[in-house]
């Protein structure tokens, strides 16, 4: 089953928006104009709803009212700001409410928009956020991009966990954790040089691409000749499936004597104890399933007992 290639080119993700307002009127004169655009989106009521979809849904935008009945556009937009700090959020307020730019802008507002708004301004505004998310987003990926093998670092990997493993827990889907270390990594070194060995790491960067879905897996470098990847949304045979691949296609490259230890463990919600313990748990127990195998002379797959064990690919 190969529902884990991603070997076609990336496709540049469309903004999906949320709008929020409690006149239908607004709603429909908001939807019609941002799917004139070209963008999708989808609408709420009011704060309530639209927190209903926020935690179903991904979502680069909100557009809300601000007087709203249950739950106003001030309690929706301090919600976001504390919860979903990375969606922008343009407030839409009457010349007679009682917020005034000022305000909205320092309670964590990318815009402002004065009820009655012509659509010309209306775009003009959504196309400056999303410009500023474009470059924000290629900022940080060149923050958070290691430079020899061109995937993610481990500053990335500390927080993709922080935020992935919460929003799946919320959610309700499960997060793996592959952990990856080349065997006798050190010898090969020692006898073909530092650049050939770069090489190896170079192409373990290639195959763990080639072996994930793209926007949805996440791979990493996680320090000196270790990787990880994080798969969300799978099932545990899914899970030892991209790891077996990895495995395969690595051997097929023929790096000498050289191998993969791979380490696999699932995220466990545990009472009492705080997100930062139990994703410190996930990394542990990855981490020791790596090195069991390496013990047992590497080149093999070792799963923590959340998994029925798999057996070395021949």
């Amino acid at each position: 089953m190969a529902i884990f290639l991603a070997d076609e080119p990336a496709v540049e993700q469309k903004p999906h928006l949320l709008l929020v307002d409690d006149d239908a009127f607004i709603r429909d004169l908001l939807r019609t104009s941002v799917e004139s655009f070209g963008y999708t989106c989808e609408v709420a009521e009011d704060g309530a709803e639209a927190i209903e979809k926020l935690e179903k849904a991904e979502f680069s935008i909100v557009i809300t009212d601000m007087t709203m009945p249950r739950f106003d556009g001030m309690q929706l937009l301090k919600y976001i700001k504390e919860n979903l700090p990375a969606i922008e959020v343009i407030v839409v307020t009457g010349y007679t409410d009682e917020f005034t730019y000022t305000e909205v802008i320092k309670a964590g507002a990318s815009d402002f928009l004065a009820k009655p708004f012509s659509v010309d301004e209306l775009e003009a505004k959504l196309r400056r956020v999303i410009r500023e998310q474009k470059l924000i987003s290629k900022l940080e990926k060149l923050s958070m991009c290691d430079v020899l093998t061109d995937i993610f670092n481990r500053r990335c990997f500390d927080m993709k966990l922080q935020e992935e493993v919460p929003r799946a827990h919320r959610q309700g889907y499960p997060v793996f954790l592959l952990l990856i270390d080349v065997d006798r990594f050190k010898k090969y070194n020692d006898n073909f040089g530092h650049q050939e060995g770069d090489k190896i790491l170079q192409n373990i960067g290639r195959i763990l691409l080639k072996s994930t879905r793209e926007n949805v897996d996440w791979c990493f470098r996680f320090g000196g000749d270790e990787f990880a990847v994080i798969i969300p949304y799978a099932s545990m045979d899914q899970v030892g499936q991209v790891a077996e691949r990895i495995l395969e296609r690595y051997l097929e490259a023929g790096y000498a004597d050289t191998s993969l230890s791979i380490g696999l463990a699932r995220f466990v919600r545990h009472p009492g104890r705080s997100w930062a313990e139990d994703i410190d748990d996930l990394v542990s127990r990855a981490d020791r399933a790596m090195y069991n195998g390496k013990d047992g002379g590497g080149g093999q797959i070792v799963c923590d007992s959340s998994f029925p064990q798999i057996e070395p690919s021949s």
